[in-house]
């Protein structure tokens, strides 16, 4: 009687699923590989969007910066109109204190009637005693005061004038110009009034019997 035993046939089974493994392992291989750039190519568009939008979001800024610093140089080209006002007004101060009188003016007259009293003791005539304790002092005043006045008429017409020699487009506030108009019409006033004053149109001296 025979008694081998016939070898179970367990590694051809095994073996038989082998190749089932190899192949599908390069097909899961190449599944891998493809998606990864499907994974790349759709996330390279986003990052580029957000690499945009942080570059737009920089020009946005450095615009905003440019415009801030554009209007810290235009602020004192809009603000150079202080200097015009105090001129405006130093003007119109010149114009009242000419025509009320200066303490300049007083005090070079009452000078030149020293002088006169002086000079009038070798007077012969009254014509030039008058003249000489009189006459010289009130031409004296008239002479000042008409440079103040003068003085006054010509810094609100440099006022006045100012815009058309400077940055196109600019123009002084209401009130520099009602005060520079109104400094030019005292030095007018000033002018015309001493000049008739030192040259004894408006006011002659006295005559004296001989």
């Amino acid at each position: 009687m025979d008694t081998t035993k016939t070898p179970v046939p367990t590694a051809p089974d095994a073996d038989a699923d082998t190749p089932e493994d190899k192949a599908a392992t390069p097909a899961a291989a190449a599944a891998a590989p493809a998606a990864a750039p499907d994974g790349e190519q759709n996330g390279t568009p986003a990052a580029a969007e957000d690499t945009a939008d942080a570059e737009a979001a920089e020009d946005g800024a450095d615009a905003e910066d440019e415009d801030a610093d554009g209007l810290d140089e235009d602020a004192p080209e809009r603000s150079t109109g202080v200097g015009a006002a105090a001129s405006a007004v130093v003007a119109a101060g010149l114009g009242l204190v000419a025509l009320s009188g200066s303490w300049v003016s007083r005090v070079a007259a009452e000078r030149q009637t020293l002088i006169g009293q002086i000079e009038s003791v070798s007077a012969t005539t009254a014509k030039e005693k008058i003249a000489a304790l009189y006459g010289d002092a009130w031409h004296m005043t008239a002479l000042v005061n008409g440079v103040l006045s003068t003085l006054a008429l010509l810094l609100a017409v440099f006022v006045l004038a100012g815009p058309a020699f400077g940055a196109p487009g600019r123009v002084h506030p209401a009130w520099v110009r009602s005060v520079s108009w109104a400094a030019v019409a005292l030095g007018l006033l000033g002018v015309l009034l001493f000049g008739l004053m030192y040259f004894d149109v408006l006011f002659p001296l006295p005559t004296a019997a001989e």
